[in-house]
């Protein structure tokens, strides 16, 4: 049985990758998204070397044998997915990005099971479609019936960018064999050293104060280091299907944060909240319920190749 530490980090590592959210959401008058995510993984890239090489005692040579992965990793998970997070938070609130943000357990579940040629079961569809629909209730503002007509929330659009792109990150991992934490050592080197000389040539003024920079300060070590340890640790105990569940808490914390800061909930972004982790929990109950069997094996696999989730 897992200890209760075990949870206590699947927990907080969710609440950081929520603050992400609220932060990122915070900053966006007074720094570009290009530059966020240049300067985050400038921060974490070293943290994230140490921290590799006091858990996992790495053979870089070996890790870098795999450097065009790593490269198209960096690419995908660390600057595509950021950028387009970072500029949907610019467009619309923490709560509506980490909603739509929601549905990325379902869209990795829809194409790993295409890619492998499985049959997609009955709650499968049913989770993908009540997700699919609270996304799209909080895309038109609640307009459902007005689809074609309405004015989308452009910064839903970007999020759902975001989803895909996470996806196929989450899914093109699962073929490298480097350790997790060493693979988003490299990944995020990789992201920094090609970020830096964009976002000092392009990224234009920042306009931030003290309280900011000890903002930027908190997304470049808590959502892109210490949420990843978190994370890590909790899927090598109890495996990546247990923990995956308490990523239906980021949406839960980002509105509790968003409450606290004084941002009013509509009832559209609670109804489609609650169809999206709904369908989310669809979906991932026929896995865990008709492979029980397998699902140590399973779980071990997964975590040891798709290295968390990097908000």
């Amino acid at each position: 049985m897992a200890s209760w530490r075990v949870y206590l980090f699947l927990v907080l590592a969710n609440l950081f990758w929520s603050g992400n959210y609220v932060v990122g959401h915070l900053l966006a008058d007074g720094i570009s998204p290009l530059q966020l995510t240049a300067i985050r993984w400038a921060i974490a890239a070293p943290l994230l070397v140490v921290f590799a090489i006091l858990i996992e005692k790495p053979n870089w040579r070996a890790a870098l044998r795999e450097w065009p992965m790593h490269l198209l990793q960096a690419a995908l998970g660390l600057v595509a997915f950021c950028l387009f997070s970072y500029e949907a938070l610019a467009h619309t609130t923490a709560l509506n990005a980490a909603l739509v943000g929601a549905t990325n357990p379902v869209l990795i579940a829809v194409v790993a099971a295409l890619l492998v040629r499985e049959r997609m079961r009955g709650a499968s569809i049913l989770g993908l479609v009540t997700s699919l629909l609270g996304v799209l209730l909080i895309l038109t503002h609640g307009n459902l019936f007005e689809v074609f007509t309405t004015e989308y929330n452009v910064g839903g659009l970007y999020m759902l960018g975001a989803v895909a792109v996470w996806t196929a990150y989450t899914i093109i991992g699962r073929t490298l064999t480097t350790a997790p934490v060493t693979s988003a050592a490299l990944q995020s080197v990789i992201a920094a050293i090609a970020l830096a000389p964009i976002a000092l040539s392009v990224g234009g003024p920042i306009a931030l104060d003290s309280a900011g920079w000890w903002g930027v300060l908190y997304i470049g070590v808590f959502p892109s280091v210490l949420s990843l340890m978190l994370w890590n640790i909790s899927v090598k105990k109890i495996g990546a299907g247990r923990a995956g569940i308490y990523l239906n808490l980021m949406p839960v914390f980002t509105a509790l944060m968003a409450l606290a800061m004084g941002t009013p909930i509509t009832l559209v972004q609670v109804l489609g909240g609650a169809l999206v982790i709904g369908g989310v929990w669809l979906t991932s109950r026929p896995a865990r319920s008709i492979r029980r069997s397998q699902e140590p094996a399973a779980d071990a696999d997964a975590g040891a190749s798709e290295a968390g989730p990097v908000r």
